[in-house]
């Protein structure tokens, strides 16, 4: 039997060694998300995030033994949660990296053209191997590829020692003129001198210590809700799967811009080579309001044609006004035989909402909870 303390509190199972992978904005904290599924699930149930963000519900929800399904639109946040669930081998991964590694040569010239960003941000043996993984991984469909990239991710930028990059935050990628200005104020100009095999190595022989987590049937689907969830529910009509929990944490009205944030990491991922606001629908900062009852009126609509009559519906959301009252309001709309309860999460100390956006005055999170 899986002992949660260890998994939230230590290192010391394969379990607790993946729990946390992956910096993300605005991240269920491990142990929230771990308390949530056991108090208001129980093994075998079906349980369901649509905005799982790296996943950490689902992955709690899988080690328990809950059937477990999220989805998730940026591919940052689904390519954390899909290798947590389940990463490849070591020695297959390994083996990928020194073949990437290999390449690193015949991309030579190609970093001698890059933007002084890059120059500043990687030395140039660590941008000639990140340039043959951005073209030669195939992180959608290889999950060796898949969880080599991820662990390229989560080290792509961080404070000097910790990361491939020069000084940089780990969660949120900075802006391009922002560092190169820090940089040379801080003369910092020179980015570290870092051999990438043997940097990647140490981190894999750290994450695979303990071994691979054991999941029991969890997936995460890289997608909008708004599509993916009628697909879900056309198939829960065949099958008359019911789930028992809903357990999320939209994103916040004009809060953040998911794609912004992680501009450095989706460049890796084959994006643009410079921050740019995503144009695609439910992918940007949502200021517009109807547009963002929309989503959820979506979302939360197709999830209430997945739920059991005696579900659960556990919703983290933002204390500012319209976003909360949103929020109720739709759920209450779509559940109407279940009661709410309120629950309130001031901010204890900086959180990635704060830090990324939230200032308002109405600081903090809440939680509904509804039940029949």
């Amino acid at each position: 039997m899986i002992d949660v303390k260890n998994i939230v509190r230590g290192f010391k199972t394969p379990e607790s060694r993946w729990a946390r992978f992956g910096p993300y904005y605005a991240m269920f904290p491990v142990e929230f998300a771990f308390d949530v599924i056991k108090k208001y699930s129980k093994e075998g149930d079906f349980i369901i995030d649509p905005f799982a963000g790296r996943c950490s519900s689902i992955y709690a929800g899988g080690v328990l033994g809950r059937h477990s399904l999220g989805i998730e639109i940026n591919p940052v946040g689904w390519l954390y949660g899909t290798v947590k669930l389940e990463p490849a081998s070591k020695d297959e991964v390994v083996d990928r990296l020194m073949e990437i590694y290999s390449k690193r040569n015949y991309y030579k010239r190609a970093v001698e053209r890059m933007p002084k960003f890059y120059r500043m941000c990687y030395c140039d043996e660590v941008l000639k191997f990140l340039l043959v993984a951005r073209q030669h991984l195939d992180w959608k469909n290889n999950s060796i590829d898949a969880t080599l990239m991820s662990i390229l991710l989560v080290y792509l930028h961080g404070k000097l020692g910790e990361g491939m990059s020069n000084q940089m935050r780990m969660t949120k990628s900075m802006g391009i003129n922002y560092s190169v200005n820090w940089w040379k104020k801080n003369k910092l100009t020179s980015p570290p001198e870092i051999n990438p095999v043997e940097f990647v190595m140490k981190k894999l022989d750290w994450r695979y210590k303990k071994g691979k987590p054991k999941v029991f049937d969890s997936n995460v689907i890289l997608g909008d809700s708004t599509i993916e969830l009628k697909k879900i529910v056309r198939k829960s009509q065949e099958t008359d799967v019911k789930y028992s929990l809903l357990f999320t944490s939209p994103p916040y009205c004009s809060v953040t811009d998911y794609y912004a944030d992680q501009w450095l990491r989706l460049w890796l991922l084959g994006g643009s080579e410079v921050p740019v606001s995503n144009p695609g629908k439910h992918k940007g900062r949502f200021t517009n309001k109807k547009d963002y009852y929309n989503l959820l009126d979506s979302v939360f609509g197709n999830c209430a044609l997945l739920m059991d009559e005696e579900s659960t519906i556990y919703v983290r959301t933002d204390k500012r006004e319209y976003t909360f009252n949103t929020t109720l309001e739709i759920l209450q709309k779509h559940f109407p035989n279940h009661k709410a309860k309120i629950s309130k999460k001031p901010f204890k100390k900086k959180t990635q909402t704060e830090i990324h956006g939230n200032s308002s005055k109405e600081m903090g999170e809440i939680d509904i909870i509804m039940r029949k």
